[in-house]
């Protein structure tokens, strides 16, 4: 997604479509951490609903990534039109990479790897 970042490098769409799929992955990893299923959908606002309905403290900066939910959908089902809102690729990779953050902060600590067997 960094890569995708430069316009030079990709469209907006192509852009938006890894944007989304790092949302909706950090979301859907969240709930598994609260032990929740969830569904196969790529509504981030749902994803996001079922967060705070199970608890979760979800911070409002990541409310307004809902909206790449458009970019997951079109890129995969239809066509795409660009967003009537100014788009600032900086700010969605920033706040993407801050929710990505918050997860991590949310895993359980690694456990040491074990000795492998047959080693000398």
């Amino acid at each position: 997604m960094r890569a995708l970042s430069d316009p030079e490098v990709a469209d907006l769409e192509t852009f938006g479509f890894h944007a989304q799929q790092a949302v909706e992955k950090a979301l859907k990893a969240w709930l598994d951490l609260r032990g929740q299923l969830y569904p196969r959908i790529h509504d981030l606002d749902e994803l996001l609903r079922l967060l705070r309905q199970h608890g979760a403290a979800v911070p409002e900066q990541y409310a307004g990534l809902a909206a790449l939910t458009d970019f997951g959908v079109a890129f995969r089902y239809e066509a795409y039109d660009e967003p009537e809102a100014p788009f600032e690729r900086a700010e969605v990779l920033r706040r993407v990479e801050r929710l990505i953050q918050l997860v991590e902060t949310l895993l359980p600590p690694a456990s040491p790897p074990s000795a492998s067997r047959g080693s000398p």
